[in-house]
């Protein structure tokens, strides 16, 4: 790694541990804490999903139009203002503008670290480059929630504005680390011709791949991601009859996963398709819903019902783990040169869109309709599988197997199929 990448990931360590650091404990903060109740906790969470997407389509062109650092650093200070105001705020109004900011700035973060990441890696490294930020990613968050478990006391609200107060500091130091990248040019490749901003979108959605790529990656989020902190821990409680101890080791669970198996994951999938890659991912979380079944339906004792369900949540960490190096290289690779941060958006607002719906579709049916949630999601989990397949078809090969690049020839994401030039390393 060069110099501009090492910070780049320690940005995308920082955030996540920023991320992990507050968000668990907002709940209790504005319920408890300030006295506003569960409706204005609830709608807090709802705004930072808001916010995520207002922000994000405006994001991508202005990832494109001025670069990805510009727009971080702003993003990073509007995030620092939202955290600092919201350990201040004692009114629902605040609160809820607070949260707005905190949410706005934190969905941009990710894009613009990601198209960070696409102008400083070449085809050749950048599935190790995301398998890293992946791995930080999840450490961060790990981190950050035990740090500040440790620091809030719910009978002192002064715990709760230092946890704030210090997320907004992070965020400026970040801003400093930041600073000192040093960007390379943007990659141009031959052949190509550059598109002016305006027309991101409208290329886009005419990359028939790209179109693809996210509804599967809306089916991937909706169905694993949008389920952990909702239906499936409904599901786990109702069902099941699942401790608090035991979700939360079955967090850990999934977490340790991704922590031990990230990088003996990545030289399984560095050398084979990538629409294969994720095809076995939907085969294993569907393994996953199956034994999630067994935990909250089968007779077993509930020894076995907890074992089941940790078991459940440590092979969606093998999916993700397996996910981490695939998809959103894919994503980099499908942008025609100088649309990254255009396509990067895109993807993380389907990522957000499928935050939001998931929870809401999944916490009432995994608290209420156990049986059919599973069957639901178990068929969705199988639905990856045969998107990822159809997927394949619209890639070239070495967009959909990058190993195949064995000299500085690559083929450019959105090029017609069988178009190379020579990209500059």
């Amino acid at each position: 790694m060069g110099a501009a990448m090492r910070r780049i990931h320690v940005g995308n360590a920082l955030s996540a541990f920023g991320l992990g650091f507050t968000i668990p404990y907002l709940y209790v903060y504005v319920a408890q804490v300030r006295g506003l109740g569960s409706m204005t906790a609830g709608l807090v969470l709802a705004v930072f999903a808001v916010a995520a997407l207002i922000v994000l389509p405006f994001a991508g062109r202005a990832i494109v139009r001025r670069g990805p650092l510009p727009v971080l650093m702003t993003a990073l200070v509007t995030a620092s203002l939202g955290a600092l105001s919201l350990g201040l705020s004692t009114y629902a109004s605040t609160v809820l503008l607070s949260a707005a900011l905190l949410g706005a700035g934190q969905a941009v973060m990710q894009p613009a670290l990601a198209t960070m990441i696409v102008d400083c890696s070449s085809a050749e490294t950048r599935s190790r480059a995301f398998a890293l930020q992946f791995f930080l990613q999840n450490l961060g968050l790990g981190v950050g929630g035990l740090i500040g478990g440790h620091l809030v006391d719910a009978s002192r609200p002064a715990s709760f504005t230092l946890l704030f107060a210090i997320e907004a500091a992070m965020f400026l130091v970040l801003v400093a680390v930041m600073a000192t990248v040093r960007m390379p040019r943007a990659p141009r490749v031959a052949g190509v011709p550059g598109e002016p901003a305006g027309s991101g979108w409208k290329q886009l959605l005419g990359n028939r791949a790209m179109v693809q790529l996210c509804v599967l990656g809306f089916v991937l989020f909706f169905a694993c991601y949008g389920q952990f902190e909702s239906g499936l821990a409904a599901y786990g409680v109702e069902a099941a009859g699942i401790s608090t101890s035991a979700l939360g080791t079955a967090l850990a669970a999934n977490t340790l996963v991704i922590v031990v198996a990230q990088f003996a994951v990545l030289k399984f999938v560095e050398r084979r398709k990538r629409s294969r890659v994720i095809a076995a991912v939907g085969l294993i979380w569907a393994v996953a819903w199956a034994v999630a079944g067994y935990a909250g339906l089968g007779d077993g004792s509930q020894t076995m019902a907890t074992a089941a369900f940790i078991s459940t949540y440590a092979l969606f960490g093998l999916g993700e783990a397996m996910l981490s190096p695939t998809v959103a290289p894919l994503v980099a690779d499908l942008a025609p040169a100088g649309l990254a941060g255009q396509y990067n958006s895109a993807f993380a607002l389907v990522k957000q869109l499928a935050l939001a719906i998931g929870p809401a579709v999944g916490g009432p049916m995994g608290a209420s309709l156990h049986a059919p949630y599973i069957v639901t999601f178990l068929l969705f989990s199988l639905g990856i599988t045969v998107l990822a397949v159809r997927l394949g078809h619209r890639l070239t090969e070495v967009q959909n197997q990058p190993s195949l690049v064995r000299s500085r020839v690559v083929t450019q994401g959105g090029a017609p199929a069988g178009q190379v030039a020579t990209a500059e390393a």
